[in-house]
């Protein structure tokens, strides 16, 4: 391999490295700030972020901070508009949220993380932290442990060993042995519920979206304060259930 292919590989790493900082971070960065968490040169991200705003990769965002660009938009908008299992969840799930009232998620797994790709807001217009786009421990979550619940115990539990780290609030589980049965056993179910793990006060009732082989490949899931959950937790469960169904009968996966 040449000298120029390998500058060029470099290069296209920095550029990962770079948009993967950002995207945990949540927040415009300086190119300095994106130098000590990439370990590189501040002079190569300099060079790099400056090619990346050329381009609409990145955006300024104030005096010194970089953000992610418009282009980024663009690819990610083309690349979900492809994706026939989130277009038939869009669908239902603004149903679910008509019908319901409430706010419904769809999420998929992002590595060892759950990240929110879909939401529709029902008329009660409850508010929660996680917009399109939050990405947060798979342990936190009943949607997190679903999307791990179709592997093998020993990878299940091999995973959570790696990733489950406390949430915020205290109350998400972190032994990988306990959250391996708790995922297999809901997976099972077609069904996770979890209770202020994430976010106080904040009920969440999922249900697992199945590929042609049964892996959990998204969620669909109803996000309500905890007090109403409680309250109608069989109905719901039902709702988001028949849900998750409908989305695999219209993608061919289940018998109508």
């Amino acid at each position: 391999m040449s000298t120029v292919q390998r500058k060029r590989v470099g290069a296209i790493d920095r550029t990962l490295q770079i948009l993967d900082v950002l995207t945990d971070a949540q927040r415009p960065m300086s190119a300095y700030d994106l130098a000590q968490k990439t370990g590189a040169p501040v002079s190569t991200i300099y060079k790099i972020v400056d090619e990346l705003v050329e381009r609409s990769m990145l955006s300024r965002s104030g005096e010194n901070g970089v953000w992610l660009g418009p282009r980024l938009m663009r690819y990610g908008l083309t690349y979900r508009s492809r994706m026939d299992v989130f277009n038939e969840a869009k669908r239902e799930m603004e149903a679910l949220a008509g019908r319901l009232g409430e706010t419904i998620q769809i999420c998929a797994r992002d590595d060892d993380m759950m990240a929110v790709i879909g939401m529709s807001r029902g008329e009660d217009h409850f508010n929660v932290a996680s917009e399109v786009g939050t990405r947060v421990p798979l342990n936190w979550t009943a949607s997190g442990r679903l999307l791990l619940g179709h592997l093998d115990d020993a990878e299940r539990v091999r995973i959570f060993r790696e990733i489950a780290r406390p949430s915020t609030t205290g109350r998400a589980e972190t032994d990988p042995v306990k959250l391996s049965d708790l995922a297999g056993a809901e997976f099972h179910a077609r069904l996770a519920v979890q209770m202020s793990a994430s976010e106080f006060a904040v009920a969440c009732i999922a249900a697992p979206i199945c590929d042609e082989t049964g892996a959990c490949v998204a969620t669909i899931s109803i996000v309500l304060p905890e007090r109403r959950a409680r309250a109608d937790a069989d109905r719901l469960a039902e709702e988001v259930r028949r849900s998750a169904f409908n989305i695999e009968t219209a993608l061919g996966r289940r018998a109508a």
